[in-house]
């Protein structure tokens, strides 16, 4: 029996650049009582939607005001809450280092700024722009994307730019576009258009019973949805941050 050493291994792994979209949620005030209240009322209002969501810690606006965080304690918060936080940017020296000790990675595209004057802001917020987690700017895209087949339940499209489906988008299903969503089947899963924070984009379908709707992060879900416009041919456009659904 021989070995032969020389044979070229066959590559199990490799790497490659990528970036991922993941929200981002920013902390404007550092009252963790607070934060993690209206945490709860968002999960609340749509807890499939939010449960296991990686998110990503933006510290710029809290640490513009010189507002201390215990990262400790906000990542506690988070994953008690089911989120998956994936790290934090905006950082200062402190947070990174308390972060990196966490097993977070620290995203160094934007950098804490100097002190501004404190002016009254909401508490917390989830960032409705979903931001890439990379060193690259972001760029627009026309990458349109065709889906032919039904998306089933647990399944999550992308597109980059306008995604269309012509088949069913099914409950537990989550179809994402930066740009518009067709759906030309019974929409019963999530939609999200959009994505990176155009306000202009809107969604099509032909059937509404989504389990939850949004364009640049403002969304209605299911129950918040009008007996009227079910089942029926929609579109759905952002006015002054509210969504406006009218019959086509």
């Amino acid at each position: 029996m021989s070995t032969d050493t020389t044979a070229p291994h066959k590559a199990a792994l490799e790497f490659k650049s990528t970036s991922l979209n993941v929200p981002a949620l920013i902390l404007i005030n550092n009252d963790l009582v607070q934060i993690e209240q209206q945490l709860q009322e968002k999960i609340a209002q749509a807890p499939e939607f939010f449960k296991h969501s990686p998110v990503l810690l933006d510290l710029r606006e809290l640490n513009k005001h010189e507002l201390p965080l215990d990262i400790d304690a906000i990542v506690n918060i988070l994953r008690a809450n089911n989120f998956l936080p994936i790290g934090i940017r905006g950082g200062t020296e402190e947070q990174n280092r308390s972060a990196i000790g966490l097993n977070l990675p620290v995203h160094s595209v934007h950098t804490a700024q100097p002190a501004a004057p404190n002016r009254q802001q909401p508490a917390t917020t989830i960032n409705p722009k979903v931001v890439e987690a990379t060193t690259q700017a972001e760029s627009p895209s026309l990458e349109n994307k065709l889906i032919t087949h039904p998306v089933r339940s647990g399944q999550r499209v992308y597109a980059k730019g306008d995604l269309i489906v012509t088949a069913t988008v099914s409950a537990g299903a989550e179809i994402m576009a930066e740009g518009n969503i067709h759906v030309y089947g019974p929409l019963r899963g999530r939609a999200l258009a959009g994505v990176q924070g155009n306000p202009d984009s809107r969604i099509f379908c032909f059937d509404l019973q989504a389990e939850l709707i949004s364009i640049a992060g403002n969304y209605k879900i299911s129950d918040e949805l009008d007996e009227t416009v079910r089942h029926k041919p929609v579109q759905i456009r952002l006015q002054d941050q509210a969504l406006i659904i009218t019959p086509i």
